[in-house]
Formats: C-alpha cells, sequence, structure tokens
C-alpha cells in the first residue's frame, strides 16, 4: 500500500517513550504530526510525577485529549477543578494546571495535540 501513501502504525511499537513514576508516554509520528498515549497508574500526579524532574509546579501545555479508560481531574491554578472520565474528549489552553488518576483504574488517554512537548 506504500504506492498510495497509506501509513499505519501502532502505540505497541511507538517511536518514542517517555516514562515516569506511575506512568508512561508513547509517541508516534505519522505524516508529520505527533500523536500520544498516556498510560497512568492509580496515585499518579503531574506534579508529583512530572513536574519536579522539570523545575515546574504546573503544566503549561495545551492538549487535545480523548480519554480511553479511567478518568482524572484537571485542577487549574485559580482552584477550579473538573473530573474527566472515560469517553470524554477534552481540551486544555496552555495556561497553568495539574492532573491526576481519579480512583483505582489506570487512567489511558490519547494525546492529539500537545504530545510534542509533554513530558519531555
Amino acid at each position: 500500500m506504500t504506492d498510495i501513501g497509506l501509513i499505519l502504525k501502532r502505540f505497541d511499537k511507538p517511536d518514542e517513550v517517555r516514562t515516569m513514576t506511575k506512568g508512561r508516554f508513547e509517541l508516534v509520528k505519522i505524516n508529520g504530526q505527533l500523536f500520544g498515549r498516556a498510560t497512568y497508574q492509580p496515585g499518579w500526579r503531574w506534579s508529583e510525577h512530572v513536574g519536579p524532574e522539570r523545575g515546574m509546579r504546573w503544566c503549561l501545555v495545551e492538549h487535545l485529549v480523548y480519554v480511553i479508560a479511567g478518568a482524572s481531574v484537571i485542577a487549574f491554578q485559580n482552584g477550579d477543578e473538573i473530573q474527566i472520565p472515560a469517553g470524554s474528549l477534552f481540551y486544555v489552553p496552555p495556561v497553568p494546571h495539574d492532573s491526576w488518576v481519579l480512583g483505582a483504574v489506570p487512567y489511558i488517554s490519547l494525546h492529539l495535540l500537545g504530545a510534542e512537548g509533554y513530558a519531555k
């Protein structure tokens, strides 16, 4: 199918993997676009498991994400919080925010925007 330009990739063979305590972020590049799959275990929190290694208290990456499994909470610097269950598609602008896994089920999401600068 290469003669028609079809590209097929899978997250089980990612182009790059970024690991952190209680988490894994796999990246796949297709036709210049980068997509990420995040898998976080219960107890994972951005401000504890990603930010400190980068000298950051808040995530500043813009996100467009589809939640495949589990649930998370996104908290903003102004104190607002929102729960994000499986099946949700959400956008977070590049404003200070934190996030964490909600409950006892692993959280898995597909990052459609913002994967390039996330957990780097």
